[in-house]
């Protein structure tokens, strides 16, 4: 993808906002509009149709809401990189969305700069939140009691995501489908993740997860 511009599928049913986002986007030579929806329907039928690079998607339009429309989304085609840009800031609604499959979740109060580096960032692999949403988040975390999540403190947490996918059962091929990885990277992954564990292959690392209450 380097050099080339990141494809933009708008899904939001407010005709204002979504020439608003069409203006940001002009704007970005790093970005390129390929479709608008004004439905939830129509959103997971054009992600299926033009497979954009990042879709913003807002929560709530006629069609079915925009939680269903991510999980289609990404039932259809794993690891697509989903933005939700929306007015709800509750935490139901930001942990509803990252359950559904969404890699980030932003205000549609956020100046034009802090939106576009929003989705350039969940377009290369990256998580982003609202700066408010992420410390109530972190807050979230930090007060819940230290299991499984602390285990492996040595490996990042994305050697972390792979591993706990590794105890699933779940090869390479499908691990790069689910996370936006390529083969090559996963690959990678999991070699540092063998090193780091002081194992000597797969199967060794998986016990180990799974013992550590992953999988």
């Amino acid at each position: 993808m380097s050099g080339e511009a990141l494809t933009v599928l708008i899904a939001d049913d407010h005709p204002i906002f979504r020439k608003g986002l069409r203006a940001l986007l002009g704007g970005q030579p790093a970005l390129r509009l390929v479709g608008r929806a004004a439905s939830a329907s129509a959103a997971a039928r054009l992600a299926a149709e033009l497979r954009p690079d990042v879709i913003l998607m807002d929560l709530q339009m006629p069609g079915g809401d925009g939680l269903t429309a991510i999980r289609q989304i990404v039932a259809a085609r794993p690891g697509s990189h989903i933005l939700v840009v929306t007015m709800f800031e509750d935490d139901d609604s930001v942990f509803a969305a990252m359950r559904a499959g969404a890699r980030g979740y932003v205000l549609k109060d956020m100046d034009d700069d802090e939106i576009a580096r929003a989705i350039l960032a969940v377009g290369h692999g990256e998580a982003i939140f609202s700066p408010a949403l992420a410390a109530r988040m972190v807050t979230f975390f930090a007060a819940r009691p230290a299991g499984a999540a602390a285990a492996f403190p040595e490996l990042t947490e994305s050697e972390r995501g792979v591993l706990r996918l590794m105890a699933q059962g779940v090869n390479n091929g499908a691990i790069a489908q689910r996370l936006g990885l390529s083969p090559k990277t996963v690959r990678n992954y999991v070699s540092t993740i063998l090193g780091k564990l002081q194992v000597a292959d797969r199967a060794q690392a998986i016990v180990r997860a799974r013992q550590a209450g992953w999988g």
